[in-house]
C-alpha cells in the first residue's frame, strides 16, 4: 500500500512547485548577432538584448507619443538646448550572475561609461567593438555630444556641441542602453572584454542565462528589478526560422507567443479558440536598397528603371497577402512629415527600357539580389519576393542572380556595402521622422554601414542636419519633405511596403502589446 500511496502524496507537492515557476516561451525568427547591442543595428539583436536585459535613461511611450522616464526619473534642458541634466532613479541594481557579482548600484559613472565607449576613440573599450558602433556613428553622436559629467552619484549632465531636437528621443533607442562600468572594468582587467558580447549584464527585467545559436536563449526574471519583478520566472526565446513551425509550436503550447507570422497564419490563428491575434500599424518600411556605389547602379536612370519595372501591386498581394500598404518612400504614412504628394514610380516597362538605353544599357546588365532565408515581419516570404523582382527585372533585360544569405552574415556584409540589390527593412524606434533619414541616408551612416543605399550627397545631408536644429515641427516637416523628394528622385530605394505588425499568442496570455516599432516588452506578461 505504501508504494501505491506515495506517488499520490507527492503529486500535489510537484504540481504546486511547477505552478510556482511560471515560464514564458517566445518563438522568434532568428538568432541575435550578439548581446552587446551597441555593436549592431538589427531589430532581432535589440529584442534579445536591449529589450529584455537593459534599460535606458528614457523610454518612448507609443500610446502618448512622448518620451517618458526610465532610469532617469526627471531631466532638465537648458534654454539653449545645449545642456541636459538627468536625475537617476535610486537603488537600481545590476544583474547578479555566476560570472558577475555587483558591489554597488547604478550611478552616473555607468551612464558616462556607456556613452564614452562609443564616443571617445581613446577609450580602451572603443576598439573592442569589432563592428564599430553603427547607431551612434550614423546618428552622429560623437560630433553632437561634447562632454558627459557625473555631477554626483545620481546626477549626470550631457553637454552638446549644438542643439538637436532629436537628442532626447534618441536616448530611448536600444543602443543607448546603460551598462555596468564595474563589470566592464572586471572584464578589461581579466583580459576578456569580448565577454561583454556573450555574457551580458544589465539592469533590465530579465537576467541572461544561456544562448545556443539557432536554437534558444534562456533568461530568468530579475527579482531585484527596480520597476518590479516580471510576472513570469523564466523567459525562453525558441529560435524558429520557419513561420509554419512557429505556428505549430504555438498550437501545441510549446510557445505562448509567436513573432512575425505569415499573413495566412494570421488568418488561421484568428479562427482558432485557443489562439489570439494582436496587431498594430507598424512604424516600419520594407524596401530593396540599391547600392549606388556599384556600377551601373550608380546611375540614377538605372535605379529609376528598376523602380519602374517592378510590379508592386502583385508583390504586395503575393508576399503580404493584404496585410500591408504600398510604400512610396522611406516614411510610413503615419509619420508627421510624410510627403503624401510625391509622384512615385507607377509601373512602366517602356519608360524603364528608355532610361536604360539613355544610360547606355539598352541590352541590360547582370546584377545580384540579396535576401534572407527565413521570413520576418518586413519580409514574410523572402524567396517569393526575390523571384518576383527577378522576373520583373528580366522583362527590361536585367539578369539578376538571387543569393540567399543567412541573416547575421547578410547584415554584416550589407553594412560593408558588398550587395547590389538588398531586401531590407527599417523600423523607426523613437517616434521621430529623423530616425529614418539620418541612419539610412546621411553620409555618416555610409561609414557606419546602416546606409544601405551607400549614397552620400552634401545637399541631402544638409537637409537632414537642418531638420534637427529646430523644434518647430512645421519647419522640420518642410525640410524632411524636400529630403523625401530628393530620395525619390534619386531612386535610392525600391520602396515596398508598410506592414501591419502581427503577433500570435495563446488565448490566456495577458499584458503583452504589439509595438509599432518592433520592440518587445515581456516584463508585464502573465497568464489568466
Amino acid at each position: 500500500m505504501r508504494l501505491a500511496v506515495l506517488p499520490l502524496l507527492l503529486a500535489p507537492l510537484l504540481l504546486s512547485s511547477q505552478a510556482m515557476a511560471v515560464a514564458l516561451s517566445v518563438c522568434t525568427e532568428a538568432s541575435p548577432e550578439g548581446f552587446d547591442v551597441v555593436q549592431y543595428n538589427s531589430l532581432t539583436t535589440t529584442n534579445a538584448s536591449a529589450d529584455v536585459l537593459m534599460n535606458r535613461l528614457v523610454d518612448f511611450d507609443t500610446a502618448s507619443g512622448k518620451v517618458v522616464p526610465s532610469l532617469a526619473d526627471s531631466w532638465d534642458v537648458s534654454p539653449d538646448g545645449l545642456s541636459y541634466v538627468f536625475k537617476l532613479h535610486p537603488q537600481v541594481k545590476f544583474h547578479r550572475t555566476d560570472y558577475f557579482s555587483p558591489t554597488r548600484e547604478l550611478t552616473a559613472e555607468d551612464v558616462k561609461f556607456s556613452f564614452e565607449r562609443m564616443l571617445d576613440p581613446a577609450n580602451p573599450w572603443h576598439t573592442v567593438a569589432q563592428s564599430g558602433f553603427p547607431h551612434a556613428q550614423s546618428m552622429q553622436l560623437p560630433a553632437l555630444i561634447k562632454r558627459i559629467d557625473a555631477l554626483d552619484p545620481l546626477t549626470v549632465r550631457f553637454t552638446l556641441d549644438h542643439a538637436d531636437s532629436t537628442f532626447l528621443a534618441t536616448l530611448s533607442m536600444g543602443f543607448a542602453s546603460i551598462y555596468s562600468a564595474e563589470y566592464a572594468n572586471q572584464l578589461m582587467k581579466a583580459g576578456t572584454p569580448e565577454k561583454l558580447n556573450s555574457q551580458p549584464i544589465g539592469s533590465g527585467p530579465f537576467v541572461f542565462g544561456r544562448f545556443q545559436k539557432d536554437a534558444s536563449i534562456r533568461y530568468k526574471a530579475n527579482r531585484d528589478y527596480f520597476a518590479g519583478k516580471p510576472a513570469v520566472d523564466t523567459l525562453i526565446f525558441a529560435i524558429t526560422p520557419d513561420a509554419n513551425v512557429r505556428l505549430q509550436k504555438l498550437r501545441r503550447n510549446e510557445c505562448q507567443i509567436a513573432l512575425s507570422p505569415k499573413p495566412l497564419d494570421v488568418q488561421a490563428a484568428a479562427s482558432e479558440p485557443t489562439l489570439k491575434v494582436q496587431s498594430t500599424p507598424a512604424f516600419m518600411t520594407a524596401f530593396v536598397a540599391i547600392n549606388s556605389t556599384h556600377p551601373p547602379l550608380d546611375k540614377p536612370e538605372v535605379r529609376q528603371a528598376i523602380n519602374l519595372a517592378f510590379d508592386k501591386d502583385s508583390y504586395l498581394k503575393a508576399v503580404f497577402e493584404g496585410t500591408a500598404q504600398a510604400a512610396n518612400g522611406p516614411y510610413p504614412p503615419n509619420t508627421w512629415s510624410y510627403a503624401k504628394d510625391l509622384p512615385g514610380y507607377p509601373r512602366d516597362l517602356g519608360k524603364a527600357r528608355t532610361l536604360l538605353a539613355k544610360a547606355g544599357l539598352k541590352d541590360g546588365f547582370k546584377t545580384t539580389i540579396w535576401t534572407r532565408p527565413s521570413g520576418s515581419l518586413l519580409n514574410p516570404n523572402p524567396s517569393l519576393g526575390a523571384q518576383l523582382l527577378q522576373a520583373d527585372l528580366a522583362e527590361i533585360g536585367i539578369q539578376a542572380e538571387i543569393r540567399v544569405i543567412e541573416w547575421g552574415e547578410l547584415i554584416r556584409r550589407a553594412k560593408a556595402g558588398e550587395h547590389d540589390l538588398l531586401f531590407m527593412g527599417w523600423a523607426g524606434d523613437n517616434g521621430d521622422p529623423d530616425n529614418f533619414l539620418t541612419p539610412q541616408f546621411s553620409c555618416a551612416a555610409v561609414k557606419s554601414g546602416t546606409n544601405f543605399a551607400r549614397y552620400c550627397d552634401q545637399a541631402l545631408d544638409k537637409l537632414i542636419s537642418a531638420g534637427k536644429t529646430t523644434t518647430e515641427q512645421g519647419v522640420r516637416s518642410k525640410l524632411y519633405e524636400q529630403a523625401q523628394a530628393q530620395i525619390q528622385q534619386q531612386a535610392l530605394w525600391l520602396p515596398l511596403a508598410h506592414p501591419t505588425a502581427f503577433t500570435l499568442t495563446r488565448k490566456d496570455v495577458q499584458g503583452y502589446a504589439v509595438s509599432p516599432f518592433g520592440r518587445q516588452d515581456y516584463s508585464k506578461v502573465n497568464f489568466k
